[in-house]
């Protein structure tokens, strides 16, 4: 069951029940329209955050959150900085094949996942194994196939030759996981930034 006393929203659904159990009781007009503004501010507020979280799973809410100002990565020396977004997950904008995706940088899967649609757009080959695999999620073991993309490009980093699995249970869930973490020099999370060191760093090129 989720904690709901730790929910991020809590102290503004809080304040906001405050302020209109105030208005109520007042016939003052300066009062109800301060209560305008705070009613407003928090509607932009929680557009906002919706987006921000929100975005990385709804392909149209994409552009949106690229106006909002997601947290985007970039390159400081040979180093690639990834700030974490609202929702607590490190996200990077990637091109697999040349075809660009965002994907959640996740530790804790063994092996770089995408769906269905991602797979064939960015030519992945999925007959080459045709025996399927059995991939243990949080909604059970799920049927996968097992393929390799010939580029994996985010910032400097260039992976080749990367293994992936491809299933339609993963919805459109794009996860990076260890066997491309496992090629970098270093990772690492200081405070609210993950930092990717690759061995070779390569050109950047916008993704």
């Amino acid at each position: 069951m989720p904690d709901i006393l730790s929910h991020p929203l809590l102290p503004f659904i809080v304040g906001g029940i405050l302020v209109l159990l105030l208005v109520l009781v007042s016939r003052s007009r300066i009062l109800r329209g301060l209560f305008s503004v705070a009613l407003w501010s928090f509607m932009g507020f929680l557009l906002w955050w919706v987006i921000q979280t929100g975005a990385v799973f709804d392909p149209a809410l994409e552009r949106l959150g690229s106006i909002a100002g997601r947290p985007a990565q970039s390159v400081v020396g040979d180093e690639l900085r990834v700030p974490m977004a609202a929702d607590g997950h490190f996200w990077v904008d990637v091109s697999i094949n040349g075809t660009k995706r965002r994907m959640m940088v996740d530790s804790g899967a063994t092996v770089t996942a995408v769906p269905v649609e991602t797979a064939q757009i960015a030519g992945l080959d999925t007959q080459a194994n045709p025996v399927p695999v059995l991939i243990r999620t949080a909604n059970g073991t799920v049927p996968a196939q097992s393929t390799r993309a010939d580029e994996l490009r985010l910032g400097n980093i260039v992976a080749r030759d990367l293994g992936v699995i491809v299933s339609p249970a993963f919805g459109n869930t794009h996860v990076l996981g260890m066997n491309f973490l496992s090629r970098l020099e270093s990772w690492r999370v200081e405070g609210r930034t993950m930092i990717l060191r690759p061995h070779h760093p390569q050109p950047t090129e916008t993704v």
